[in-house]
């Protein structure tokens, strides 16, 4: 039988301060929860909203995998590797911090928010040298198809991590059926909702909802309302 763990939108850390809102589905900065650290290699889930003209200034990483998926506006990338960029909607953003980076990202526009999620995947290679990619996949994810947006081949659909994890996303109407095989034996899915809901192994699932399941071979989903969109990370379970 597979193993799952359910985590409401309600049930994440919350932090306000001010030009930023970042609620935190796993354990970071003031917020603790210790059964709440990662999902196997899925370190950071954090769904954030920057205010106009403010951001994150330049600060250090080391030996993770960092990708940023926008959900809404314009954000500003500055890296230590030169590397100027704008991401919006549509658009992947992954970096591979390895033995170490310093990065900004600021809100492009002074007039409206940037929504963004920030996620953090333990490498399976130490002390990389780092790199910075983004690609733009398309404006809206095709209807009732699941598109392939990270996964550890270079040539693949997608960015790509130093880590065998694969990302989904996909939007689909209200009553269609997803079936996900997983790539990889011995890795797990974490699913979050981003707008509407879906059915998962008896689980119901509204927006900004995250449910991980592990110990099965397929996962099958329905979509419970129209326009309904879901991030779909395949993980491994392991270190």
């Amino acid at each position: 039988m597979p193993k799952s763990v359910f985590h409401s939108a309600d049930s994440r850390g919350y932090a306000d301060h001010d030009w930023l809102q970042s609620y935190h589905t796993f354990s970071f900065a003031s917020y603790y929860d210790k059964d709440r650290m990662h999902f196997g290699v899925l370190r950071v889930l954090n769904d954030d909203t920057v205010q106009g003209g403010k951001g994150f200034g330049t600060h250090p990483h080391d030996n993770m995998e960092i990708v940023s998926i926008p959900l809404e506006g314009d954000l500003e990338h500055k890296d230590s590797m030169g590397n100027v960029s704008i991401i919006k909607h549509g658009d992947i953003q992954v970096m591979s911090a390895g033995t170490g980076i310093y990065h900004s990202e600021f809100n492009k526009n002074s007039d409206k928010s940037v929504k963004f999620l920030q996620i953090w995947i333990y490498p399976n290679k130490r002390d990389v040298k780092p790199r910075y990619d983004q690609i733009t996949m398309i404006a809206d994810y095709q209807h009732n198809q699941l598109q392939q947006v990270l996964s550890p081949e270079p040539d693949d659909e997608g960015v790509w991590i130093h880590q065998n994890a694969w990302f989904y996303m996909g939007k689909f109407q209200k009553g269609k059926e997803i079936d996900y095989q997983l790539k990889k034996r011995n890795n797990g899915i974490y699913l979050f909702v981003l707008e509407g809901s879906f059915s998962c192994e008896d689980h119901t699932l509204n927006q900004r909802d995250g449910l991980g399941i592990w110990e099965t071979n397929q996962l099958a989903m329905q979509a419970l309302s129209d326009d309904a969109r879901i991030l779909i990370m395949e993980v491994p379970m392991e270190r």
